[in-house]
């Protein structure tokens, strides 16, 4: 059965609107960019980006969501293997590949100010697979450590990534890999330890 054209086009549509938007957040500040500044950048009308999204903040969180699922569903596939072999490789590396793949989306974002709301859901989804991790590693008697420990963690991947981007990626992918991995197994084991 053929597949209905009119989801094709708004398929076609909305990847076009999110592109334009990524586009023109490293040309200048979000709250300077329009709606029709972004149907300009994709060539169609302002109508057909009403026919989606309801401004520009909308169109902005759905990058954000959609990048999220991403993030989640390789997390849900490579949570299993991480928890049995008891570290966080498993789920880095495809991660990290995915970071790479995405690099202008995530670069865009991690430095646009206006998209916070990007880093704290990335932190909260950080949270929320972390938890169980670190529970079911260390058995922490205190549940603020853990939440520390993920703010920590969180943060130091962003500036990671950031910094690794920043410098044109100069250093290895494995070399990156086993930083990351480092850091975030060595101060779990460091803090853990002395609850």
């Amino acid at each position: 059965m053929l597949k209905n054209p009119e989801d094709r086009r708004a398929r076609r549509s909305k990847k076009l609107l999110k592109q334009s938007l990524l586009e023109l957040m490293k040309q200048k500040s979000f709250s300077e960019i329009s709606v029709r500044d972004i149907a300009e950048e994709a060539d169609m009308n302002r109508g057909t980006f009403y026919l989606h999204y309801s401004g520009t903040a909308d169109l902005l969180k759905s990058v954000e969501e959609e990048l999220l699922e991403e993030l989640q569903s390789l997390i849900d596939a490579h949570i299993q293997e991480t928890v049995a072999g008891g570290t966080v490789r498993p789920v880095l590396e495809p991660l990290l590949d995915f970071a790479v793949s995405r690099r202008d989306v995530c670069a865009t974002l991690f430095s646009s100010s206006e998209a916070s709301s990007f880093i704290q859901s990335l932190q909260q989804l950080i949270c929320r697979n972390g938890d169980a991790l670190v529970e079911d590693w260390f058995h922490p008697t205190d549940k603020s450590l853990t939440d520390y420990y993920l703010s920590f963690l969180t943060w130091g991947a962003i500036g990671l990534l950031k910094e690794w981007f920043a410098q044109d990626m100069a250093m290895s992918r494995e070399e990156l890999l086993s930083a990351a991995q480092h850091m975030a197994e060595g101060s779990a084991q460091r803090l853990f330890a002395q609850t």
